[in-house]
């Protein structure tokens, strides 16, 4: 007698599915940091990104290539970046400094689909907030007093503090400040994005004081500019009518402040304590803290806060006020 076949019984020559253990070999990225570093700083140029940007890049990034010895973008993970900034002789600042600028730079490479994830944002450093003090009103009078205004490089000196201290800009936009962005007419300075780090335009209103002194300035640049026959448009020169800029990290009117500190004793005199005098003051003025980020030029409230470091007693008065 014949078995009745049901429903369930399959009856086949070969098997429907082979499963076959097939190991894939892993694709290894050989790209190498250099390289990487090399695309990306193209990238940031076209962009135009700010030449002190593209040294940090590079610095930082060779480095790390010099210290770990590691050459390709897949042999760098957390371990490896935790090793480099542990053999650092260097403070905890300029490490987070560091590790700030190569967090930017991997996730440059990310972004370029060089990596999978972001594995690098869980390494960091801790570090004890430094409380820096800006520039105060007694300070830079003081500083003002003293300079001669009948030599040039303390009228040109006596102007950029002043900008500093009353406008906010940065040392590195008034280094690159043409003679075309102050507006006599309506006293104020018409920046556009090329002077600015972050590529946008500002208008910002000036006092009498300042425009009567870069009215001075501008024709004392023209008289140096034909005895040295220079061919530019800058702002701020040189006494042999070159641009102040000499370096991607300095300048010469950094530089004269510097020498100003030391001949006079006078503290808070330099380009970010002068920045942050004028954000405080300002804000103790307005008490917008909107206002002040947008004048400075910030795109981040947050890095606004940092120039204000708001006490923790001026925050509990304003609280009290307000309940």
């Amino acid at each position: 007698m014949t078995k009745k076949k049901g429903i369930f019984d399959i009856q086949i020559d070969l098997p429907l599915i082979q499963v076959k253990k097939q190991q894939e070999k892993e694709k290894r990225n050989d790209l190498k940091i250099e390289q990487a570093l090399t695309v990306i700083l193209k990238q940031l140029e076209v962009s135009g990104c700010r030449e002190r940007t593209l040294y940090d890049y590079r610095t930082i990034v060779r480095y790390f290539i010099r210290d770990t010895n590691v050459k390709y973008l897949l042999d760098i993970t957390s371990d490896v970046i935790y090793s480099w900034l542990e053999h650092m002789n260097v403070a905890n600042t300029t490490k987070l400094t560091r590790l700030k600028c190569f967090k930017a730079f991997l996730s440059r490479c990310f972004d370029n689909g060089w990596f999978a994830n972001k594995f690098w944002h869980s390494v960091n450093i801790k570090v004890d907030t430094e409380i820096k003090v800006g520039a105060t009103d007694e300070d830079v009078n003081l500083l003002l007093s003293v300079l001669d205004y009948t030599k040039f490089l303390d009228l040109r000196n006596g102007v950029a503090i002043l900008l500093m201290y009353r406008c906010g800009l940065r040392i590195g936009t008034i280094a690159r400040m043409k003679e075309k962005h102050v507006d006599f007419v309506n006293q104020r300075l018409q920046l556009d994005g090329e002077v600015m780090k972050n590529h946008k335009g500002l208008i910002l209103p000036i006092d009498e004081q300042i425009l009567y002194l870069l009215e001075i300035l501008v024709k004392q640049n023209g008289l140096i500019r034909d005895e040295y026959r220079e061919n530019n448009n800058n702002l701020f020169i040189t006494i042999k009518g070159k641009p102040t800029t000499n370096s991607i990290t300095s300048n010469t009117i950094q530089k004269q402040l510097r020498k100003y500190t030391l001949k006079y004793g006078i503290n808070n005199i330099n380009p970010h304590a002068l920045r942050r005098g004028f954000a405080k003051n300002l804000y103790l003025k307005s008490n917008d803290l909107l206002l002040v980020s947008k004048a400075l030029g910030h795109n981040d409230l947050s890095v606004t806060t940092q120039y204000l470091h708001t006490e923790l007693n001026d925050i509990a008065d304003k609280l009290k006020d307000y309940l």
